[in-house]
């Protein structure tokens, strides 16, 4: 199996995938949505600013919405664990909306902001659901560890 196509729930009946008795749209989307919060939050701290306030709003307003295009654009309701199919696209219309919306609101896009947003924002958005798939593969038995039994030596 892939490792794009790792379970992230039981769908049997027709029921919609759950975390925990959460829809995991909804989860996926929260985590999406704090990790591009805690990525506003961080820029903001790291240059002496004022972390809550209405400046914290211009700063992550552009990239949540880009967030939010972006899981309309990759249809990330059908796989919202997918690093692949989800998480990439994403994570690219996250940054490159974000770096847009940011300049046509007057906000700075230097070259050294683009390359920290894009390496945090991928981290952080694809980075999560590695995670998640790599725990649902292990938890489901789909990669067992590797142990000197079952590798091949060359």
């Amino acid at each position: 199996m892939p490792a794009d196509s790792a379970p992230s729930t039981d769908t049997a009946a027709g029921r919609a995938p759950t975390v925990r008795g959460l829809p995991a749209v909804l989860v996926a989307g929260l985590i999406d949505l704090v990790l591009v919060a805690s990525f506003a939050l961080a820029g903001r701290g790291s240059h002496n600013r004022e972390i809550i306030s209405a400046g914290y709003v211009t700063t992550v307003w552009p990239f949540a919405a880009a967030t939010a295009v972006g899981w309309l654009i990759t249809r990330a309701w059908r796989r919202p664990f997918s690093p692949v199919r989800a998480g990439l696209g994403i994570w690219l219309v996250a940054v490159a909306g974000g770096m847009v919306l940011r300049a046509l609101s007057g906000q700075g896009t230097a070259a050294t902001f683009v390359v920290v947003a894009t390496v945090t924002l991928g981290m952080f958005l694809v980075g999560w659901r590695l995670i998640a798939a790599y725990g649902l593969r292990r938890k489901h038995g789909l990669n067992p560890p590797v142990t000197r039994r079952n590798s091949r030596s060359a």
